[in-house]
């Protein structure tokens, strides 16, 4: 299948791009910079030159392809209006084609806000932090159109060998730090490896009569506490802990922070059992066992 893959280079991207030339996908990837264009072209794909905030540029790559995979955002305060160009984009060129444009568009687990001790599926109703509700409704206009067949993906928190979501526990640890936790101990993260995450991607993609809401989580909820706990053992430390308040780190990181404080579980089985996905990674130790 000709894929067009935005965010090819970031975290989630770079297992999505490995995962579809594996399995024999033609991938074009948009790319910024000159570094990321050789990256995508070494390991196989395409690259084409354009910036996710000026969708003009590259739209005309896509009735060319059969499938838009979209894992890209930009993290900044025009995140909400980039990725809405990208919408209309999408929409806008799906018009034009005489059988619809396989769409999978990436949502995520803090759209579910917090869960608690509930286990959230996708019959369940959002609650996004205001930082991310602006992703409910673009993937309603997604969903919404008859041009598109669409799939959105809600990824649980997503790590790897390196860091993901982890990074910064990893790097304090690393350094000897305690490691510092946003609010709550006891806050529980759904997690995900970018890998099995990839896959996920990749069935919806291939299996294009399945359209609506899937999430795809591995761990439904793992205590912070017991997250800090693996990544020390597994550089063979027992480095402590440190919490800081909700206030607090709403005051010095911003909105989004809000996240990463949400006390959440999240059940894929929605996605199970329409794809046959199973996770390889079960636990967080297969990743970070004891050193």
């Amino acid at each position: 299948m000709r894929v067009f893959l935005l965010g090819a280079t970031g975290t989630i991207g770079t297992a999505i791009l490995k995962e579809l030339l594996g399995t024999g996908h033609e991938v074009t990837a948009l790319c910024r910079s000159q570094r990321s264009a050789a990256t995508v072209a070494k390991l196989g794909a395409t690259p084409l030159a354009g910036d996710l905030c000026d969708p003009d540029g590259w739209a005309d790559a896509l009735p060319h392809q059969e499938a838009v995979i979209h894992a890209a955002a930009t993290f900044d305060n025009h995140m909400a209006a980039a990725d809405l160009g990208v919408v209309r984009i999408l929409l806008k060129q799906a018009e034009k084609r005489a059988t619809p444009l396989r769409v999978v568009y990436t949502g995520g687990c803090w759209l579910y806000g917090d869960t608690g001790g509930t286990l959230a599926t996708e019959t369940d109703r959002f609650a996004p932090i205001p930082a991310f509700a602006w992703m409910v409704d673009h993937a309603r206009r997604l969903l919404a159109s008859p041009a598109l067949s669409t799939a959105v993906l809600h990824p649980a928190m997503v790590y790897h060998a390196k860091g993901g979501v982890l990074e910064q526990m990893l790097r304090q640890v690393r350094t000897q730090r305690p490691i510092e936790i946003w609010g709550k101990a006891s806050t529980r993260w759904p997690l995900i490896h970018r890998d099995d995450l990839a896959r996920a991607y990749r069935l919806l993609l291939e299996l294009q009569g399945l359209t609506g809401h899937y999430n795809a989580v591995a761990q439904t909820g793992v205590p912070v506490a017991e997250i800090a706990g693996i990544l020390a053992l597994s550089h063979g430390q027992t480095t402590p802990y440190v919490c800081r308040s909700r206030a607090e780190v709403l005051a010095s990181e911003g909105a989004w922070a809000e996240g990463p404080m949400l006390d959440q579980r999240l059940s894929a089985r929605r996605l199970a059992q329409a794809t046959g996905w199973a996770p390889r990674y079960t636990d967080l130790r297969q990743c970070f066992p004891p050193a």
